[in-house]
C-alpha cells in the first residue's frame, strides 16, 4: 500500500485505504512530512505532490485528484474530495474540518506563468484558508481567499474575494446570492439535534452499549464507550467497531463530528 509513498515521516491510520496507484512525495523527490489519519480513503491515480501534507480522519480523496505545493497543505477531518480536483499549495493551503470540494474544482494559492524578465506582472503566492464545514459545490476555481465557516459556493462559480460566514455565492465571478437563496445552514437548538441524533442511531441499526449521545463534553465518562457530544460535535475515538459504523453511517450528510483532542 505504501510503496508509492516517499517521504522522511509518514503515518498512516488505521483502516485506511490507499489504492495502488497513488503516488505520494515531495515536488523535488522525497516529501517532509505525510500524515493520513484513521479511516481514510484515497481513490485510483491520486497524486500528492507535496513536502508537508496532513489528511484528517474519515476523509476521502477521489479518484484523478492532484494535491501540490511546497508550502504545508492540511486538510481537516471528515473532508469530501471530489474527483479530477486540483488543490494548489504553492502558496500554503488548510483547509477545515467537514469541507466539501465538488468534482472537477481547482483551489489556487498561486499564479505564475508569464515572463517576469518581459515585465509581466502576475506572480503571486498566498496562503488559501478554507474554515470549517464549507462547500464547493463542484467545478468551482477558487483563487487565495479565505472561505469562512459555513460558507458555500454553487456549481461553477469563480470565487476571486473572501467568502463571508454562512453565505451563499454563484457566478463567475462569484457573488454573494444569499439574500435571494438563503444561508447555507439555518439554526437548530440542541435538544432539536439530541432528538435527530437518538433517531439516527436508532435507524443505524448499531448496539448502543458503545455508543452514548450526550448533549454537553460535561456528561462525558472515562468508561470505554463512544460519546457523541452535540454542544461541540465531537467524540471521544476509541476505534471500537460500533463507532466506527456508527461514523461511516452518519457522513457524509447526516452529521459530522470530529474527535475530541487528547
Amino acid at each position: 500500500m505504501i510503496r508509492n509513498i516517499d517521504a522522511e515521516i509518514v503515518e498512516i491510520g488505521k483502516n485506511t485505504i490507499i489504492h495502488e496507484s497513488v503516488v505520494m512525495r515531495g515536488v523535488k523527490g522525497k516529501a517532509k512530512r505525510i500524515i493520513i489519519g484513521d479511516n481514510v480513503y484515497i481513490g485510483a491515480n491520486v497524486q500528492i505532490i507535496c513536502d508537508d501534507f496532513r489528511l484528517g480522519d474519515y476523509s476521502k480523496i477521489h479518484h484523478g485528484t492532484n494535491v501540490h505545493g511546497y508550502m504545508p497543505c492540511q486538510i481537516g477531518h471528515n473532508a469530501w474530495i471530489g474527483q479530477y480536483s486540483i488543490i494548489d499549495s504553492i502558496g500554503g493551503t488548510t483547509i477545515g474540518d467537514n469541507c466539501g470540494i465538488g468534482a472537477h474544482s481547482q483551489l489556487w494559492s498561486h499564479i505564475k506563468y508569464g515572463d517576469t524578465l518581459e515585465g509581466s506582472r502576475f506572480k503571486s503566492e498566498s496562503p488559501l484558508r478554507i474554515g470549517k464545514d464549507v462547500w464547493f459545490v463542484g467545478h468551482c476555481i477558487v483563487s487565495p481567499i479565505t472561505a469562512h465557516d459555513k460558507s458555500m459556493a454553487l456549481v461553477g462559480s469563480v470565487v476571486t474575494r473572501d467568502m463571508e460566514p454562512n453565505r451563499m455565492y454563484a457566478g463567475s465571478p462569484a457573488k454573494d446570492i444569499t439574500e435571494k437563496a438563503g444561508t447555507p445552514f439555518q439554526h437548530i437548538d440542541i435538544e432539536q439535534k439530541y432528538q435527530r441524533m437518538m433517531e439516527l442511531l436508532n435507524e443505524s441499526g448499531i448496539s448502543k452499549d458503545m455508543i452514548k449521545i450526550v448533549k454537553t463534553r460535561s456528561e462525558i465518562r472515562d468508561d470505554g464507550r463512544s460519546y457523541f457530544c452535540i454542544e461541540t460535535r465531537e467524540y471521544t475515538k476509541t476505534l471500537n467497531p460500533e463507532e466506527i459504523k456508527f461514523m461511516n453511517f452518519l457522513l457524509p450528510d447526516k452529521a459530522k463530528f470530529t474527535p475530541i483532542a487528547k
